[in-house]
C-alpha cells in the first residue's frame, strides 16, 4: 500500500516538474523576446526620402548588420517624396505606365522584398532588420512575421486599435496592387487589410518592411495599377479613427519601446 502511494506521489511530482519545465521554457522565450524588442532595439526616427533613397537605406542597414554580425535589431519609420510606386523584387512591371507616372510626378522603384506593388502616398512605412536567430523559430517565415508584427500590434493597441495578424479572410486576386490581396502576413482590422508587409532574407538576417495605410485616392490608385481596385477589403487609418495621425503612431512606438 505504501509502495503504491509512493508511486502515485512520484508520478504527480513528475507531472508537476514536466509542466514547470514547459512553463519556464515558454517564460524564458517570452522574456528573451521582450528584451530583444525593448532593450536592444536601435531606432531611426521618421525621415522623408525619395523611393531610391529609402530602398538604399534599408539595404544599407541590412548589409551593415551582416558585415558587423550585429545582434541589435533596427527599426525605422519613413515617408516618401515624391510619391512612389514600389514593385516587388520579381514582379512583372508591364502594367506600369511610366509616362503616366512621370506626368503626375510619381516615382517608381523596385524593392528587394517580394510581394506586389504598393503606392507610397498618404501612408507610413516601417522597416525592421534583425538576425533571424534572435527570434524563436526565426527560420520559419510565418513565425518571424508574427514576431515582428507584434511590435505593430502593440503600437496600435496603445492607441486603442485592435489589430490581428492574418485576420483577414484570404483574398487572392490577379491584381497588381498589394493591398488588394490578403495573406497570413497581413495586419487587419475588422477583417479588412490595414498593413501590408514583405520580407527578404540574407546571410541569416531578415529585412521586413511594410505600408501602414493612412488614406488613399481611389481614382488615382485605379489609374496607376491599370485595373479596378477592390476597396471593400481594405481599410485606412482615416476610416478607423479620424483623430489619430501619423505622429501619434510614431509617438506610440517611442512610448512603448524607447
Amino acid at each position: 500500500m505504501f509502495f503504491k502511494k509512493s508511486l502515485i506521489i512520484l508520478y504527480i511530482l513528475m507531472v508537476i516538474i514536466s509542466f514547470s519545465i514547459v512553463f519556464l521554457k515558454s517564460l524564458y522565450f517570452s522574456y528573451r523576446q521582450i528584451l530583444v524588442i525593448i532593450i536592444c532595439m536601435k531606432y531611426i526616427d521618421y525621415q522623408i526620402h525619395t523611393g531610391l533613397e529609402n530602398m538604399a537605406i534599408d539595404s544599407k542597414i541590412l548589409d551593415e548588420a551582416i558585415l558587423s554580425n550585429s545582434k541589435e535589431p533596427v527599426f525605422r519609420f519613413y515617408g516618401w517624396l515624391p510619391a512612389c510606386v514600389s514593385l516587388g523584387k520579381n514582379q512583372d512591371d508591364s502594367f506600369i505606365d511610366y509616362k503616366f507616372l512621370k506626368s503626375i510626378g510619381v516615382d517608381c522603384v523596385r524593392r528587394q522584398t517580394g510581394g506586389r506593388a504598393l503606392f507610397h502616398n498618404n501612408e507610413l512605412t516601417y522597416s525592421y532588420v534583425t538576425p533571424a536567430s534572435l527570434i524563436e523559430n526565426g527560420q520559419n517565415v510565418s513565425e518571424s512575421y508574427k514576431y515582428i508584427s507584434s511590435i505593430l500590434i502593440n503600437i496600435f493597441k496603445n492607441l486603442g486599435i485592435e489589430l490581428s495578424i492574418g485576420g483577414c479572410p484570404r483574398h487572392i486576386t490577379k491584381n497588381n496592387y498589394c493591398m488588394s490581396i490578403s495573406t497570413g502576413a497581413d495586419l487587419c482590422w475588422n477583417d479588412k487589410k490595414f498593413i501590408g508587409s514583405a520580407q527578404c532574407r540574407k546571410n541569416g538576417y531578415i529585412l521586413q518592411h511594410g505600408s501602414i495605410l493612412l488614406d488613399y485616392d481611389k481614382n488615382l490608385l485605379s489609374k496607376i495599377f491599370s485595373e479596378p481596385t477592390e476597396f471593400d477589403t481594405i481599410v485606412t487609418l482615416k476610416e478607423i479613427a479620424t483623430n489619430i495621425k501619423l505622429e501619434d503612431i510614431i509617438n506610440s512606438f517611442k512610448n512603448l519601446y524607447l
